[in-house]
């Protein structure tokens, strides 16, 4: 009899393990902010991410080593964030052993490396889809089982981080992380948001964003309606550029900087040695030293497009990193924004903190200030 007990549980509990087997290889269909629906079998454990920079939504997921999954990546992002590649070798010296995926321009890539590393999904950011199209790379990879899905935090930030971060929590089957993580990120944009709303005549200053100040000669990209340029919007200014950039990305001339005559400029900036050495830019990001970020800003406010603008003759100049742009964390820019365009508004509000918040409690490096900085003198 007591064989026959044993006998029966073990026969349980092999039904139950064959059960929870087919579970976690679950084939799911999930929506991509195309509106492609893709069939995926979650949770995945081997991903290709179409840019490095993408670790930097991975790392909220898999906080106790974002690489766990990542079979190949893009190279780009010890180039675009020096500072915050650096950090996370610090802790994570794997990482510089990981394939290298990816082609000349953003969406290309080699398909038989592709198949070679073998992935259970392939993330592409919403800005490769027209090379990805024109290669017909969906099309094959689909043939070799391999599906491949779409997130954008850079093309339209304030629409599409909500359903990425809940597209990538599904995959890598931590939806409740994604929550966790999109809850915390709402709260923080309604403390700006909410505080604005209580304003019966906000008066908006006219802000101009430098779009990456100093990487080239040229003057000046910005943007317009979306991204940093809806930022401004959310955290109480008007963006110069709106009415000039009909897009998310576009250029304006000096002389359209002196005839605005912006209230406030904000310009974005990184260690981007690895492209630009010793360029102009401002390296703003983790760790950087603000003496420095303050001197190569306030040189940038010598060139003809700012002499004489009622920005530059108030210090009301600011620098802030320029990968809030394509990452999930721009609730964070919000904050600082809203900061620097309405200080008496915003007196209690500290970005700093939400930013090691951030780190606290969902990522697996400590927070290094270093991520902004004015020439405005604190009053």
């Amino acid at each position: 009899m007591f064989h026959k007990t044993v006998g029966a549980a073990s026969a349980l509990l092999g039904a139950f393990l064959v059960s929870a087997t087919a579970m976690a290889g679950e084939t799911v269909t999930v929506t991509d902010v195309t509106g492609r629906k893709i069939d995926v079998e979650v949770p995945v454990e081997k991903v290709i991410l179409g840019e490095g920079r993408q670790i930097y939504f991975t790392a909220v997921l898999d906080s106790d080593d974002p690489f766990k999954r990542v079979v190949g990546w893009r190279d780009d992002f010890e180039k675009a964030d020096n500072d915050g590649y650096h950090q996370y070798l610090e802790k994570f010296p794997i990482m510089s052993e990981l394939p290298t995926f990816g082609g000349t321009k953003a969406g290309t890539f080699d398909i038989e490396q592709a198949v070679a590393l073998d992935p259970d999904v392939i993330i592409l950011n919403l800005d490769a889809k027209a090379a990805t199209e024109d290669g017909g790379y969906i099309e094959k990879l689909a043939k070799v089982g391999i599906p491949v899905v779409y997130v954008d935090f850079r093309e339209k930030p304030m629409q599409n981080t909500e359903p990425s971060m809940r597209l990538i929590g599904k995959l890598y089957g931590e939806e409740e992380k994604a929550e966790s993580f999109i809850e915390f990120r709402a709260e923080a944009i309604a403390r700006v948001t909410d505080k604005l709303a209580e304003q019966k005549d906000l008066v908006r200053p006219m802000v101009f964003v430098e779009r990456a100040g100093g990487y080239s000669d040229d003057c000046c990209m910005s943007f317009g309606n979306g991204n940093f340029g809806k930022m401004v919007e959310i955290a109480g200014g008007a963006n110069m550029a709106s009415d000039i950039i009909p897009g998310t990305f576009g250029t304006v001339n000096p002389e359209q900087i002196i005839a605005a005559d912006p209230d406030q400029i904000i310009v974005t900036g990184a260690n981007w040695e690895l492209y630009v050495p010793g360029g102009s830019w401002v390296g703003v990001g983790a760790g950087a030293d603000p003496e420095v970020s303050s001197e190569k800003l306030a040189k940038l406010m010598e060139r003809p497009a700012f002499t004489g603008v009622t920005a530059a003759k108030n210090n009301d100049v600011h620098a802030i990193w320029h990968q809030f742009y394509n990452n999930p964390y721009q609730f964070v820019a919000i904050q600082q924004i809203a900061k620097w365009l309405h200080p008496d508004l915003f007196e209690d509000l500290d970005p700093d903190a939400t930013f090691k918040e951030l780190h606290d409690r969902f990522l697996p490096i400590d927070y290094r200030p270093g991520y902004f900085v004015s020439l405005k003198p604190k009053s």
